[in-house]
């Protein structure tokens, strides 16, 4: 349906429950407005116009094509929440894939499935419409395709109940509602006086050790219901519950984990309570999904791209290369320099997943009713980083 839209002459979209009497912000309150299959009816077209119930132009506004109207394209960008470029020229694909999965998460539709064969066209992605599926399952093979073909991560950003297609992945749309969790990331002067401070030899060397691993590392890998995911990990040491925090729907844990500060984690689900004096039989791991833009590569680099091909962000300098060891050439300290800037990088918050292991030796991801958000506890301490790692999760 997306193609069609595509390639209309013009589209008329018509508000059946919008009277001629109605104001401007009628859209946001049009049940139209929380469709599923209406998504694709205003950014697919070229050219819109939308009607009221008595078939009058909405708002009386007589523009050609309403795409090119001012005033609705700004009503309907804080109806939907969609930047009001993207409503005006919309590229159908992969980029963007949590914010694309966030305008969805709020329409609804008639038959469950719909809302995931509703977003093919949003994504440029053909799959087979199997009604009879279940929502989970025709959310989970979308979401895998998005996936596979692009190695994008975003949408593993979201909070709320596993899927029964892939524990990595929500059992309903609903999850991407929240805005996608966003942390501060360092000033151009704070990495810099940060990388200032990692200067002894040892420290430069494991980095540098570090950065050519996950220069390496391929894109994640999603097919048959499986996530080949690349990732650090921190093995968790201890698991404890609070009870004076336990609430009728979830439970509080206190958490440990090598090289990790202590984190709490909110979660449906109920733990194995462990510690080091008291193992459990079963691996718990937090872990942080690789993201390859942390290493600062120009946007045409791959996955074959290794250190020696990569060049300086433009925003550095020679400048930045004082005080790095000396003795090695040019390149040899910008490569030094790459690798610090990334320990920088790694050394500040992040989004993390806590995994499970199980008998089989793959993992599945513990749903938490809140971002975990996990820092080094110790930025100097290269080699808390350095368990990287692709793991394979159900």
């Amino acid at each position: 349906m997306f193609v069609w839209y595509r390639h209309s002459a013009l589209t008329i979209i018509y508000l059946s429950d919008v009277s001629r009497s109605s104001k401007s912000g009628a859209l946001a309150e049009s049940a139209w407005n929380g469709r599923g299959w209406t998504l694709q009816e205003f950014l697919a077209p070229n050219v819109v116009i939308f009607y009221q119930k008595d078939w009058s132009l909405y708002l009386d506004d007589r523009t050609p094509n309403h795409k090119e109207s001012v005033a609705i394209m700004q009503e309907l960008a804080y109806a939907t929440c969609i930047d009001l470029r993207a409503l005006v020229n919309f590229q159908p694909g992969m980029r963007t894939a949590r914010e694309k999965l966030q305008w969805a998460s709020k329409r609804v539709t008639t038959w469950q499935e719909d809302i995931a064969y509703s977003l093919f066209g949003i994504f440029g992605v053909h799959l087979p419409v199997i009604y009879g599926e279940k929502k989970q399952n025709a959310l989970g093979r979308l979401l895998q395709e998005i996936i596979a073909r692009s190695g994008e991560i975003t949408p593993l950003d979201w909070v709320g109940k596993s899927s029964e297609f892939n524990s990595c992945l929500p059992a309903d749309i609903t999850s991407y509602e929240v805005a996608p969790c966003t942390l501060p990331s360092p000033s151009e002067h704070e990495i810099r006086t940060a990388v200032s401070s990692l200067r002894d030899t040892t420290t430069v060397e494991l980095a540098s050790n570090l950065y050519t691993v996950l220069c390496d590392m391929r894109a994640p890998r999603f097919a048959h219901c499986r996530l080949s995911l690349p990732c650090i990990v921190f093995p968790v040491t201890a698991v404890r519950r609070r009870r004076d925090e336990d609430h009728a729907t979830y439970f509080a844990y206190d958490v440990k984990a090598e090289g990790l500060n202590d984190l709490l984690i909110i979660t449906e689900e109920k733990l194995v309570q462990f510690s080091r004096t008291r193992p459990a039989r079963q691996a718990f791991w937090l872990v942080r999904p690789w993201d390859r833009s942390l290493l600062e590569l120009p946007d045409f680099a791959d996955d074959t791209q290794c250190v020696d091909d990569c060049t300086l962000p433009w925003s550095l300098s020679r400048n930045s290369l004082v005080g790095l060891p000396t003795g090695h050439e040019s390149d040899d300290s910008e490569a030094h320099l790459r690798a610090l800037r990334l320990i920088v990088h790694l050394g500040q918050p992040f989004a993390a997943f806590l995994l499970a292991q199980q008998w089989g030796g793959e993992y599945k991801r513990i749903a938490s009713d809140h971002d975990i958000i996990a820092q080094v506890s110790d930025m100097t301490s290269v080699r808390h980083m350095m368990d990287v790692r692709t793991l394979e999760i159900l």
